[in-house]
């Protein structure tokens, strides 16, 4: 038996808002740690699977970004992410990769795990993911449960029954979608378990039950070019693994496990699990407080103060701070919407932006100009491009830059600069051992990101 397991790295955070934004959303922001969700979901699972034998399913606006983190803990990660054109919910991520490891091994053992979730007691978890592939191994689609710890209306839940003959596993009697309080408080008090999204089977058992009951997304994903998977994933419907085939499948399982398992899905829900201070404040940042208790207080940029407030959450970034009740996180998703509707930019990106050769922020913008901050990774380089409706000035801070301004190529140090003239083409190179930092001044009639033609890209982003 070959054990694999996928990440699923998908959604947009939006209760996490502002920090979360839909091109950064929660799974790739440390928010419990000096690592990201993902990079400590992917560090656990190594515990178990080769790197060779760990997939990776993202949006394609995350790809690089997913890519350069993981490469962080392991080189061999990045040749198994798999990158979806447009989000098709679970069941779709899911089939995609399951039939990737189908391929190659039939009876492959495949653990499927979200990317985003804290998990406190590894050991726990490590010993129920064992368990469950005993579940897996005897036909059965086994889940991970969670004993909960509280009557949460935020979550699914399972229902256990009779034992298998390993005691450690259950049948599943029933699911059950997000119930009201009352309700939850029946099902914890009925040893019901918090569905968390975790499943384990065999490859081959996966694609005959998703045949039986999901045949046109069977037939899809069987035929599908991984390699250009856009046309395939137009066809697909949006579904989840619970709804098109846990809830209806004959042979499933659980496994119950206390390892102190957190979705981190609001901000209430970080403070209750992070270490606050004495006046019960969990602090984050650059933050100076004054009678103020009980209250989550995280600063990305600038210096946060408050006075004479409780039972608050206030999140500063650069370009949008967050001030509510503690009590009300849960509602922001519908406060985001609003957002979305007057500043859109502010729900889709930061101000400092990732891309798979570095970052950049912007530091000032206005009619007919933008002035960037860049940074180039050593040994990385941006595309050959050009601007139709801009101008940029450029000027080195340090570093080395090796540019490619229309037939010229120049290289330029500390405190040195050029003239990139609307639709020339050009390039920027760090060809040095240490980042290059860069000030841009772009001018024109229109200083969009999308005002950008790729000729060549290290990163397969032309057109």
């Amino acid at each position: 038996m070959t054990s694999y397991a996928v990440i699923l790295s998908g959604g947009s955070g939006t209760r996490l808002w502002p920090l979360s934004r839909s091109l950064r959303p929660k799974q790739l922001l440390p928010l419990n740690g000096e690592q990201t969700l993902l990079q400590q979901t992917a560090t656990r699972l190594l515990k178990r699977v080769l790197p060779a034998n760990l997939l990776t399913v993202t949006h394609q606006d995350h790809k690089f970004e997913v890519k350069g983190q993981l490469a962080e803990l392991a080189p061999d990660l990045v040749h198994g992410v798999l990158a979806e054109p447009v989000a098709r919910n679970t069941l779709p991520a899911i089939a995609w990769a399951a039939n990737e490891i189908f391929k190659h091994d039939p009876e492959g053992i495949v653990g499927v795990f979200p990317s985003d979730h804290a998990i406190g007691n590894e050991d726990a978890f490590l010993a129920a993911w064992e368990a469950a592939e005993s579940g897996a191994l005897q036909g059965f689609l086994t889940l991970i449960g969670l004993t909960p710890t509280e009557p949460a209306t935020g979550y699914g839940y399972i229902q256990p029954g009779e034992p298998l003959a390993d005691a450690r596993i259950s049948q599943v009697t029933r699911f059950v979608e997000k119930p009201d309080y009352h309700h939850a408080k029946q099902f914890v008090a009925a040893g019901y378990l918090w569905n968390g999204g975790m499943f384990v089977f065999r490859a081959s058992d996966f694609m005959q039950l998703l045949q039986q009951l999901q045949p046109q997304i069977f037939e899809a994903i069987s035929a599908m070019d991984a390699r250009d998977p856009a046309a395939t994933y137009q066809v697909l419907p949006s579904l989840s693994m619970d709804y098109g085939i846990a809830e209806k499948a004959e042979k499933v399982a659980v496994v119950p496990a206390e390892m102190a398992w957190s979705d981190l899905g609001s901000w209430d829900s970080i403070y209750q699990h992070q270490a606050k201070n004495n006046a019960g404040n969990l602090i984050h940042g650059d933050v100076l407080s004054q009678d103020t208790r009980d209250s989550l207080l995280w600063s990305t940029h600038g210096l946060l103060a408050t006075l004479g407030l409780s039972n608050v959450a206030v999140i500063q970034t650069a370009d949008a701070t967050l001030v509510c009740d503690r009590s009300r996180t849960e509602d922001i998703k519908q406060l985001v919407a609003q957002v979305q509707k007057t500043h859109p930019h502010l729900t889709e990106t930061h101000l400092t932006v990732h891309r798979p050769w570095g970052a950049y922020t912007v530091l000032e913008e206005g009619p007919n100009f933008k002035i960037k901050r860049i940074v180039v990774n050593s040994g990385a380089k941006l595309s050959m491009q050009l601007h139709n409706h801009r101008a940029e000035h450029w000027v080195v801070v340090s570093g080395t830059a090796t540019i490619t301004n229309g037939d010229r190529v120049i290289v330029l140090h500390e405190n040195e600069s050029t003239y990139i003239p609307k639709t020339h083409r050009h390039r920027l190179e760090n060809a040095g051992d240490v980042p290059l930092q860069m000030i841009e001044v772009q001018c024109g009639d229109y200083v969009g990101e999308d005002d950008i033609v790729r000729f060549e890209d290290t990163y397969g982003r032309c057109d």
